[in-house]
């Protein structure tokens, strides 16, 4: 693969794409790039204000809608306002926070990475399915080669690590993506879905959730070894638009460890593509979320 850049994203318009966590990081710069190429992008922001003043600085026809991931009855009103999208961005995201809970008394990390977005999908994809060659986007992490899922304590009630809590989450974002590949390929659907990660991409996803040493940690690495946002929302940008995509693929940088660079076909960790652990967070997912998908 040639080195793709957002140069060489294809013209979008009259395409709709709903970007999940667009206020800052790689949501922002997502949406950025789809509006600069003329896409229509709907931006989900859990602060409104922070949203408007983020969106204010964007080309092109962009709106902000409010979408907390933590609370499903938030997924579900936005969802509801949802009359037309042909790309689902599931980008937004909580990293290694102190133990916490949804509004749902989910884990925090599990709660918003995996199930809000496993309950955003479900509700929209009605709407993405009748849509204009329709994708959904996941974003993951190198980190989720450290993931399991962990069905006998899933949200960490017995013990609690903020890194483990949030490989775990990552993990099932993969798990997710590959069964639901499996799923739409097996349904005849239109729609595809796509994974990515940014590698070590600096943003303030680092240094908002962990506490501590933790914090410190994700302060040194963003100014001495993250790549800028600018190059790590290209894998996400790539698998939203590039021609060339198929169904199940993961892109990720083509550096060294997968931490910088560009785009480039990657693997997940191999315990992702177990496909009966991938059924059954399917099926547990449904059950804790209220919302089957049956596409």
């Amino acid at each position: 693969m040639s080195k793709w850049t957002a140069v060489d994203i294809p013209d979008q318009t009259g395409r709709t794409f709903v970007v999940t966590g667009a206020n800052s990081g790689l949501g922002l710069e997502t949406a950025r790039r789809l509006a600069e190429h003329g896409a229509h992008v709907i931006m989900t922001v859990r602060d409104p204000e922070k949203g408007r003043a983020a969106a204010a600085g964007l080309p092109g026809s962009v709106e902000v809608r409010t979408l907390d991931l933590a609370d499903l009855e938030s997924v579900s009103r936005f969802a509801a306002g949802v009359e037309h999208a042909d790309v689902l961005v599931n980008n937004a995201g909580v990293m290694m926070t102190p133990k916490r809970t949804t509004a749902q008394g989910f884990e925090l990390q599990f709660g918003t990475n995996h199930l809000g977005h496993f309950a955003l999908t479900a509700l929209l994809y009605p709407v993405l399915r009748a849509g204009s060659a329709p994708r959904i986007v996941t974003i993951s992490s190198t980190l989720h080669r450290r993931g399991r899922i962990d069905f006998d304590d899933l949200q960490s009630a017995r013990s609690y690590s903020p890194s483990a809590a949030y490989s775990q989450s990552k993990f099932a974002n993969v798990l997710f993506g590959l069964e639901l590949d499996r799923r739409l390929r097996a349904a005849g659907s239109p729609a595809i879905t796509v994974l990515a990660h940014p590698g070590y991409t600096a943003t303030n996803l680092q240094t908002s959730g962990p506490t501590g040493l933790l914090n410190l940690g994700g302060r040194i690495g963003n100014l001495l070894r993250a790549q800028h946002v600018t190059m790590g929302a290209l894998n996400q940008l790539y698998a939203a638009t590039a021609p060339a995509v198929q169904g199940g693929e993961f892109y990720g940088p083509d550096g060294r460890g997968e931490n910088r660079g560009h785009p480039k076909l990657v693997k997940p960790v191999p315990s992702a593509t177990d496909t009966d652990a991938a059924r059954r967070l399917w099926e547990v997912s449904e059950k804790l979320t209220g919302f089957s998908f049956a596409p």
